[in-house]
């Protein structure tokens, strides 16, 4: 009982870091990959780096999409798509 009571600070420890760390960036990755699959002609988005625009075109081959902003078409991964402000832009303003 001795070697487990050494043992047992360090099993929770591990336990705490799971559940705190690991598991939600498992699921935000899962999210994620939802959210790209997702995505359709029409879907207003912005990137990562901040590039705002309009899905034109999807390519299933390589994961990549077409954005048509006021400067043109370009063409991203689907990776490169930020899940949280593209909901933001999407959803409604609550007025008050």
């Amino acid at each position: 009982m001795g070697d487990l009571g050494q043992f047992l600070p360090l099993i929770l420890i591990f336990a705490v870091a799971y559940f705190f760390m690991i598991r939600p960036q498992m699921k935000r990755q899962k999210d994620e990959k939802k959210f790209a699959e997702a995505l359709k002609k029409g879907d207003k988005v912005i990137t990562k780096s901040g590039l705002y625009g309009k899905v034109v075109d999807l390519n299933d081959k390589d994961f990549s999409c077409i954005i048509e902003t006021m400067a043109g078409r370009l063409k991203f991964d689907r990776s490169a798509i930020s899940m949280e402000l593209s909901k933001k832009l999407n959803t409604p303003a609550k007025t008050q």
